[in-house]
């Protein structure tokens, strides 16, 4: 699927780069990253459950960070009651790639130089019946723009009430877009959050896409900001059908267990975490994704 996308982006021509494109792609970022944060922490003033009720709410807490090589971003980190670690994470960077890494990122083979901004969400909740999820969205400009984004949803134990409701959102917001493709960007999400060390998918998938360039900036943006607005709509409501029920000392067993193949995928097979390390990006925020306890058998 990949291969497919990046050759269909070699041919096209593309669109002109200007630098209100840039200006309102970085906009976006950050006022989505305030929506999400607002939106996690009125959840977890919305806990009633026993469990972890003595716990204080959660408050986001930000911190700057400036690359080297060009940029920089804003880490907004939570520990609360309903969710044990969450992050959202904005940046924007750039500069010039090592020639080790220009081959792999298209427009970059003869000057090297990129932009590229966007935001990054990872959420670990305390109660294994509520899901991790991670959402990812950007703009990347070389000698050529394009957007790129994944949404997908982590289940310790799989509900498909659930499945169905995160995966219903994103068809809908696909097709309400002509540069989408539902069936074809979840199996890009599918083949890509796979674990072949164990035969596996991560888990219940959701939507990738990359190389994402139609020719018209307005259409390919306007897909970017819905995949964010469809998360932060449909998200939260998942958290709250499950955050109030009781769980017990096995699932939470369960729940460190198969943390592990989060910890696994993103450390061995994510190219968002190579890119960050890569390109000179801030270590901490790039590992921001790992969840904060974790056991294997």
């Amino acid at each position: 699927m990949q291969a497919q996308y990046k050759e269909k982006f070699d041919q096209n021509a593309g669109y002109e780069t200007k630098p209100e494109h840039k200006e309102r792609a970085q906009a976006w970022f950050k006022g989505l990253r305030d929506g999400i944060c607002a939106a996690f922490e009125k959840i977890e003033f919305e806990l009633t459950g026993t469990q972890n009720s003595e716990i204080p709410s959660g408050h986001f807490e930000q911190k700057a960070w400036n690359r080297e090589g060009g940029g920089g971003g804003v880490m907004s980190t939570m520990r609360g009651r309903v969710f044990e670690k969450v992050g959202v994470n904005i940046s924007t960077v750039h500069g010039t790639f090592s020639e080790e890494f220009r081959a792999k990122i298209p427009g970059t083979s003869e000057k090297g130089e990129f932009w590229a901004s966007g935001i990054s969400v990872v959420a670990h909740p305390w109660n294994p019946h509520v899901p991790p999820v991670h959402m990812n969205t950007r703009h990347i400009i070389t000698a050529k723009p394009w957007f790129g984004g994944a949404v997908d949803l982590n289940p310790i134990t799989p509900n498909q009430n659930d499945t169905d409701i995160f995966h219903k959102a994103l068809l809908d917001t696909c097709n309400e877009h002509d540069v989408a493709d539902y069936e074809a960007f979840k199996k890009w999400c599918d083949d890509y959050f796979y674990l072949p060390h164990r035969a596996e998918h991560r888990g219940v998938g959701g939507v990738f896409y990359d190389y994402l360039n139609s020719g018209c900036f307005e259409d390919d943006f306007s897909f970017t900001q819905e995949i964010g607005q469809t998360f932060l709509n449909v998200y939260p409501k998942i958290v709250r059908l499950h955050m109030n029920r009781d769980w017990s000392a096995a699932d939470r067993e369960h729940q460190l267990i198969r943390r592990g193949r989060y910890v696994e995928f993103n450390l061995l097979h994510d190219r968002g975490t190579v890119f960050g390390l890569k390109t000179g990006g801030n270590t901490e925020a790039i590992l921001m994704s790992l969840p904060p306890e974790v056991k294997w058998p």
